[in-house]
């Protein structure tokens, strides 16, 4: 290709790489893949761009290019949990929890990076419900074919003609393959859990909550915050609880004294976040994120991915600045 045709071409298809990078990480479980798997995606677009003839529209094309990539990487991963996805929750949190090995873990995605640019709010609110953490586990229980069908039809909504074209299969096959995807979904997704929009004001004001009770240790306004079912889960070891007394009991021996931690407000997975720091000998510094799943009933679930280099990823600072905690995130 010449400037003139490589600059269309990226003019063609650069409107669509959010959606790509959407449909990449629901499809691969992490962040960092996904943004590899949309660059694969442009490159091999770029490369077959002469032969595409408009037999079918452009973005079911890069779909097509998108999907095959993703369905070549997971065959060699393996799928990607959170913690309660390997077994029940502890019943002792006065026990250290256990470390994974070898388990390589889901990941959580920016909500800016999915979100930003969209000024249709009920386009917002369907790209986070997209990507919720829930969904995103649930996810990895299916085969890899599997969860392509059943992220192009029901996520994205694509005809079953489209996606057997993408696959490179029959209309029958992805009814069936949607079929055996729905029942195995049905059996691992909570769909009674009414979550709470992350920029409406019950999100803010438990983020806040969360956030402030952690910094000041205050275990009481921790409790105030959380579900009597609540859920924790520590990304990095299979260990989790459930229960918010058992929560406490195991937050109280983790939280320390008064300012020990520092947090700052974000968003990842169309859920409210805290973008974690530490307190260390020489300062604070980056600990991880922890995603909150805020119902008005309360928090019924905090997943922390202890991963200091997924700061830099919600575009915060290895430590926290005066302005980090005020942050407009939303």
């Amino acid at each position: 290709m010449g400037v003139t045709e490589t600059d269309e071409f990226a003019g063609l298809v650069e409107p669509f790489r959010r959606e790509l990078l959407a449909h990449c990480y629901r499809m691969m479980g992490t962040f960092d893949e996904a943004e590899d798997l949309v660059q694969e995606t442009f490159l091999r677009a770029w490369r077959s761009y002469g032969g595409f003839e408009g037999r079918s529209s452009l973005r079911v094309w890069l779909y097509k290019i998108a999907t095959n990539a993703c369905l070549n990487a997971r065959e060699r991963r393996s799928r990607r949990p959170l913690p309660s996805g390997l077994g029940p929750p502890a019943d002792d949190p006065d026990l250290p929890p256990k470390a994974a090995g070898e388990v390589v873990w889901l990941q959580p995605i920016p909500d800016t990076v999915v979100t930003s640019g969209l000024g249709d709010p009920a386009a917002i609110v369907t790209a986070r419900e997209r990507l919720r953490l829930t969904l995103i586990a649930s996810l990895q229980h299916l085969s890899p074919r599997q969860r392509a069908v059943y992220i192009l039809r029901e996520a994205l909504e694509f005809p079953a003609s489209d996606v057997a074209e993408m696959m490179g299969t029959s209309v029958a096959a992805v009814k069936s393959m949607l079929q055996r995807a729905r029942a195995s979904m049905a059996q691992v997704t909570d769909t009674a859990e009414q979550v709470v929009e992350p920029d409406e004001p019950k999100a803010r004001v438990l983020l806040d909550n969360y956030m402030s009770a952690f910094e000041n240790s205050d275990l009481d306004a921790l409790e105030r915050a959380l579900r009597k079912d609540a859920a924790l889960e520590m990304v990095g070891y299979t260990t989790w609880f459930s229960g918010v007394e058992t929560c406490l009991r195991y937050l109280a021996q983790v939280i320390g004294p008064p300012g020990t931690w520092r947090m700052a407000p974000t968003s990842a997975n169309g859920q409210p976040a805290a973008a974690v720091y530490r307190r260390g000998d020489d300062g604070y510094h980056a600990f991880g994120v922890a995603v909150l799943t805020a119902t008005n009933e309360g928090i019924s679930r905090i997943v922390l991915f202890s991963d200091p280099s997924l700061l830099p990823r919600f575009g915060l600072p290895p430590t926290p600045t005066h302005s980090t905690r005020s942050r407009e995130v939303y």
